[in-house]
């Protein structure tokens, strides 16, 4: 067998895995960030899995100076410090190397390209036969390719790697040789390792001159062919161009020896491979080394848990009664048992994860740690419902506490089967994502986290007919009822075993609220919001498909007439959805910015943030963003919408979210009815298809009026702000007349619309530079316009600064409520991560306290409706409002209950104002 020589870039890899997951970060229980080992570890073994290397070795940067920085010492000098979690990580990551016995290479005065590219060419020397693939994200490696050296790229999260050849590299760099791929570099630049290149020279420019000279030496010398402009910055960068080529360049005569014995892979240390698999967390990679024996268990939760081990508990290594209950005689005599209990858990199994669709299989029930009993449902309906009737005294009982893990679904199944349940109640899922925020909440992980145990899993109860993509493991009519008519002991195990265990977190969790400072948060607005959320998605909404498709004809136009323009305006026809087509259009074409942003792979960007900041300037790209919102209003809304028509109701019942979002807002899914535009135009028309449910209702529409500013107000007790909120003064004309020095009278539109961006934008932290891209002005007016602002408002300055300070001290803000959120970052020595994490801490108690605001109206106004026996209902909850499907006859009567209700949730010291307005629609509804 030849060899096959697998050259990683390891900083480069860690690098991509640390930020590849810097949205949802991966901690272990003891707040380790395991993102980069845990992605380093799978690029590892999908490499000695799946593409059989003989030989292996991971090469890694060191701190010590090269010859680039001696020949240009502001070489890589822009990049911010190491985030200190990916300096932690870079260690366990060389510990995880050297345990499965490869070697790690490391050279002072020499980065990890150089001893790649010296050992690429040393093996290919060496050995005629040899094939090396060096395994890295960064394009510079592309001058290194030859017929027996390749890159591979590894895909990101599920996607597939890219395997770039010599034939690949040639025609993605339009050249004739690999070595030509530094010239381009020299003359584009790098922005990731600050090379300069040639002024005004891009990718695409940069490929053309090396095509046209075939090298930046034959470019130099032949300047007289070129003209203008272009001629200027090249004659007049000679040397950067040159200096630019050999900082581009990777070496390939690094000190560094070829020896094929080292490099060849061996057996791993399975002791150190496992103990540090243990050590992280990582089941998921330990099952894939070792098998289902394998079990890494968890460490104490941050000083709160219980701790487990490498052996985990199971159902046989416990004491327990479990018991099964297939008619109504022992139905009945469960019943009276629940009902002698103070508090129960219950777990249903069900046909399907979408509670209008699924059907009840069975509950269990348990009441005490170590035993319970599950309920068979026969596949009869009727005499389902029969059994199901049997326990209405327990779910009506308002004297017992109802525990469950993701109690809304179970609610929610229960009530299309008819049955409402009455609390308190206990959802383990809410309790820990408050206790520990950053961490899953799965039942299965918490059991092995809290309790040391690990729960019977569906695929060990079902076999291969598992959905291994499915994290809740559905029940399928076809596995699990089966399974009930010819194993129903083991059924009834898995089933008691989820409730058994999701009583005793309960017991756990319960506590630890109080330790955490969560109990407020937990018993007055999560539990008691569970039941409101189960109603509001039952009721739905009624859409109107004509209105809808009225709608979509009119986007279709709309969109039509944009389409025609922008090629007008571009003078020739493109993809409109390609951002490389847009990109060269829009600055190769059109020229709109004398120094384009670009992507890592030298693509222009042309996202929103780029675009918002042209489009003041450049009609051609409001053209563009105009287009991008019909399209995705179109596609999103208007014609996804009708397929989410629930047959039996007619209506939409979307799903809500509790612990989604880091400041606690709700979200929604299936459909997502929290992102239709409100502030265009063309978002406002998707509302008109939302429509009251008959003609004796209509909708309407309680909307908290600048909710966040009156948060903002009360938390920085500004003396200026809140004086405006109490007088109920416009804040917007406020701030304008305060920071440009003139009467309130005298602020025109362009004044108000300023202060209206800088009092939403201070909320989150705007620069002067965010102010003046989303305002088309200078940068140095954009920073004294918020200079002058914080002069207006020095409260406001002072609560800011005094946040991040405590938050430096806590590690975490709190809302009004106590509802906290925990900042990793916000003593980071990098720059960039501190400063986010800082606008973070500014902002949350803000939102957070809003959100916590709506959640405690919602359930106020739900019990006022019910305690007034209204016939109006709640529908929907999108961001600052409330919908609402309003009796007509009670129009007058409601409104001031709900107001009321809205108004009063979290008293603070400026008054809260709600707007209220009504429609046959959602539009007319404001």
């Amino acid at each position: 067998m030849s060899r096959r020589l697998f050259l990683l870039d390891g900083m480069a890899l860690v690098y991509r895995a640390h930020f590849a997951l810097i949205r949802s970060p991966i901690y272990s229980s003891k707040g380790v960030n395991t993102s980069a080992l845990f992605g380093f570890t799978n690029t590892l073994l999908d490499l000695l899995q799946k593409q059989e290397p003989t030989h292996l070795a991971v090469a890694f940067d060191t701190s010590a100076p090269t010859s680039r920085h001696e020949m240009f010492p502001e070489y890589k000098a822009q990049r911010e410090e190491m985030p200190e979690d990916l300096r932690q990580a870079i260690p366990n990551v060389k510990r995880l190397v050297k345990a499965f016995q490869l070697p790690v290479i490391e050279m002072d005065g020499y980065e990890a390209d150089d001893t790649i590219g010296t050992l690429s060419r040393m093996a290919e020397a060496d050995d005629p036969e040899c094939e090396v693939v060096m395994v890295t994200p960064d394009k510079d490696f592309a001058q290194l390719v030859t017929d027996r050296s390749r890159i591979y790229k590894p895909g990101r999260q599920g996607s597939e790697p890219e395997i770039l050849t010599l034939p690949d590299i040639l025609t993605n760099w339009e050249i004739e040789r690999a070595d030509q791929v530094v010239d381009i570099l020299g003359l584009w630049g790098d922005a990731s390792d600050n090379i300069p290149g040639v002024p005004g020279v891009g990718e695409k420019t940069a490929k053309k001159l090396i095509k046209q000279f075939g090298s930046i030496e034959t470019l130099l010398d032949s300047t007289d062919q070129l003209k203008g402009k272009q001629k200027e910055n090249v004659e007049n960068n000679r040397e950067q161009a040159l200096l630019s080529k050999k900082l581009a360049a990777i070496m390939t005569d690094a000190p560094v020896e070829l020896d094929w014995e080292a490099l060849e892979i061996g057996d791993r240390d399975d002791e150190a491979v496992k103990s540090l698999l243990v050590e992280f967390e990582f089941n998921a990679l330990g099952k894939r080394l070792y098998g289902d024996a394998f079990k890494a268990g968890r460490g104490t939760v941050k000083g709160v848990g219980s701790g487990g081990s490498a052996t985990l508990k199971k159902l046989e290594d416990v004491p327990h009664d479990y018991g099964v209950v297939e008619n109504a005689r022992e139905a009945k005599a469960l019943l009276k048992t629940i009902l002698a209990a103070e508090k129960v858990c219950f777990d249903l199994e069900t046909t399907d994860l979408d509670p209008l669709r699924a059907r009840i299989l069975g509950i269990a029930f348990s009441w005490e740690v170590g035993k319970g009993s599950y309920v068979s449902f026969p596949s009869n309906p009727g005499k389902a419902q029969e059994l199901l009737d049997v326990f209405a005294l327990f779910f009506a009982d308002s004297k017992i506490e109802k525990i469950g893990h993701n109690l809304k679904f179970d609610l929610g199944v229960l009530r299309w089967a008819g049955v409402e349940v009455s609390g308190p109640f206990f959802d383990t899922m809410l309790a820990h994502a408050l206790i520990d925020p950053d961490q899953r909440h799965t039942m299965d992980y918490l059991a092995e986290s809290f309790l040391g145990y690990e729960p019977i899993s569906f695929k060990s109860l079902v076999g291969e007919q598992a959905d291994k993509e499915d994290p809740q493991m559905t029940m399928l009519d076809t596995t699990l009822e089966d399974l009930s008519q010819t194993q129903l002991s083991k059924v009834a195990d898995y089933a008691t075993e989820d409730a058994d265990v999701t009583f005793q977190l309960a017991e756990k969790f319960r506590p630890l609220l109080e330790d955490k400072g969560q109990h407020q948060v937990f018993y007055d607005i999560e539990a008691p919001l569970v039941p409101v959320l189960v109603a509001m998605e039952r009721e739905g909404i009624c859409i109107d498909r004509d209105d809808l498709g009225e709608i979509g004809k009119a986007l279709g136009a709309k969109m039509a007439e944009l389409e025609k323009r922008i090629f007008e305006a571009a003078g020739e026809p493109f993809n409109l959805n390609s951002p490389k087509q847009l990109g060269e259009i829009l600055f190769d074409r059109l020229k709109l910015d004398d120094k384009p942003k670009k992507t890592k792979t030298g693509q222009y960007k042309t996202d929103e943030q780029v675009l918002s900041a042209l489009a003041p300037h450049h009609v051609i790209v409001q053209d563009i963003l105009d287009f991008r919102e019909a399209t995705k209003l179109k596609s999103t809304y208007v014609d996804a919408l009708p397929g989410y028509i629930f047959t039996k109701t007619g209506r939409v019942h979307t799903t809500f979210h509790q612990v989604l979002t880091a400041t606690g807002r709700l979200a929604s899914n299936n459909p997502n009815l929290q992102n239709i535009p409100i502030r265009s135009e063309l978002g406002r028309e998707v509302r008109k298809a939302f429509v009251s449910r008959d003609e004796n209702h209509l909708l309407l529409a309680a909307d908290y009026s600048q909710i966040e500013l009156r948060v903002m107000a009360a938390l920085s007790e500004d003396p200026a702000m809140m004086e405006a909120f109490q007088n109920d003064a416009d804040i917007h004309t406020t701030t304008a007349a305060r920071v440009y020095g003139v009467e309130p009278d005298d602020v025109v539109s362009d004044m108000r619309r300023t202060a209206k961006m800088v009092n939403f934008g201070i909320i989150y932290g705007i620069s002067a530079f965010g102010l003046s891209q989303r305002l088309g002005i200078a940068r140095r007016e954009a920073a004294d316009i918020i200079e002058e602002y914080f002069r207006q408002y020095p409260g406001v300055k002072a609560y800011m600064e005094r946040t991040v300070e405590e938050a430096k001290a806590n590690g975490y803000v709190e809302t009004v409520t106590g509802r906290r959120r925990y900042l990793r970052d916000i003593n980071s020595g990098n720059a960039t991560v501190r400063g986010a994490a800082e606008r973070t801490a500014i902002n949350t108690p803000i939102q957070g306290t809003a959100a916590d605001m709506i959640k405690i109206a919602m359930v106020r106004v739900h019990r006022a409706l019910a305690e007034g026996d209204f016939n109006t209902r709640m529908l929907l909850q999108v961001h600052d409002e409330l919908v609402f499907d309003m009796a007509r006859e009670e129009e007058e009567s409601v409104v001031p209950v709900i107001v009321d209700a809205m108004k009063n949730a979290i008293p603070l010291s400026v008054p809260i104002v709600v707007e209220t307005g009504t429609g046959e629609n959602w539009l007319e509804a404001h």
